[in-house]
């Protein structure tokens, strides 16, 4: 009878919680609403013209998958990596990629795309995947991603990886995420997980593709006005502003600007609601001499890096900023 009862339960929460389901043979709440295929039905109604980007297959690229950057208990955390095949002792700068999805959906093969374009052009690129919202809260991914950027720099010989050379590119989400990681590299503010080797959490570039840098403008801190319909942001500090504003701001990148924040490009859609915050960072870097690019890619929906024709607008800028970095 408790067997059938158990079987019945199962059943009932496959069909009752979607946001469940079982990735990398670990059971763990996820909520898989945003995704390229519901996002390209979406924003089709008003770019008719939008094709999804495909994965490639590039002759001269090596890649690895779902490779273990940490674990806990039965938890694992995975990376995608993709680097130039090696015919010399050359070593490549590097890239952590890092996917939106409102810090609660979306996952690492969203950026793959882009990841084997990095590589194609010479990087060492790796889209990683971190908690989310219905598994943990904040600051969980960050803790996470901040592992990330150590585990690759730790086993920077198996990729022909430059670890003084290392980049954190995020979308949406993952580019407020990549804000907040490039700002506190180095400094006491978050810690990583503790990995076999020591390595430095700071990277030398800083690539934001339309990610909020300041949780405390009126865009993202006042939506909370429906206590059942929670914002993307309450969702993950587990708080409206209102309840925990100290939460809110210390996750705002826009804090953390300083005369050691690394280079940086924005890259951004039309929509301003996206942009929150990166006036005062910029004003920032200039302040310190920092240098910095910004590019609007004209009449573009929030999530256009996934789409054709913008993702060839896209990955250029971002490879020209890092070669203009790293190899020129």
């Amino acid at each position: 009878m408790i067997k059938n009862m158990n079987r019945i339960f199962g059943v009932l929460l496959l069909l009752y919680l979607p946001v469940a389901l079982i990735a990398q043979n670990q059971q763990f709440p996820r909520d898989t609403s945003f995704n390229v295929h519901s996002t390209f039905i979406k924003e089709r109604k008003y770019y008719p013209f939008i094709k999804p980007v495909q994965e490639f297959v590039i002759p001269g690229v090596n890649e690895k998958r779902n490779v273990v950057y940490y674990s806990f208990g039965e938890r694992k955390l995975h990376a995608d990596v993709f680097y130039p095949k090696r015919t010399t002792s050359e070593i490549h700068p590097g890239v952590i990629l890092i996917h939106g999805g409102g810090w609660a959906s979306g996952n690492k093969s969203h950026l793959v795309p882009l990841a084997q374009k990095l590589a194609e052009h010479g990087f060492v690129a790796a889209s990683v995947e971190y908690r989310l919202s219905p598994e943990a809260l904040y600051p969980a991914g960050v803790i996470d991603l901040k592992t990330a950027i150590k585990w690759l720099k730790i086993n920077a010989a198996e990729f022909g990886l430059d670890s003084s050379k290392v980049v954190v590119l995020g979308t949406s989400a993952g580019a407020t995420l990549a804000s907040l990681l490039a700002t506190t590299g180095g400094k006491d503010v978050y810690p990583s997980h503790k990995l076999d080797r020591n390595a430095s959490d700071r990277v030398q570039a800083l690539i934001n593709i339309d990610g909020v840098v300041d949780f405390t403008t009126p865009s993202e801190s006042a939506k909370d006005d429906n206590p059942d319909k929670p914002s993307a942001g309450a969702r993950w500090f587990g708080a409206t502003y209102q309840q925990k504003p100290e939460l809110w701001e210390e996750a705002s990148a826009v804090n953390y600007v300083d005369e050691q924040t690394p280079p940086t490009i924005f890259i951004n859609s039309k929509n301003a609601r996206f942009h929150a915050g990166r006036g005062d960072f910029l004003k920032v870097l200039d302040q310190y001499g920092i240098y910095n690019e910004v590019h609007t890619i004209p009449d573009t929906p929030h999530p256009f890096w996934l789409f054709y024709p913008w993702f060839d607008e896209t990955w250029p800028k971002i490879v020209d900023f890092l070669d203009c970095r790293f190899k020129n």
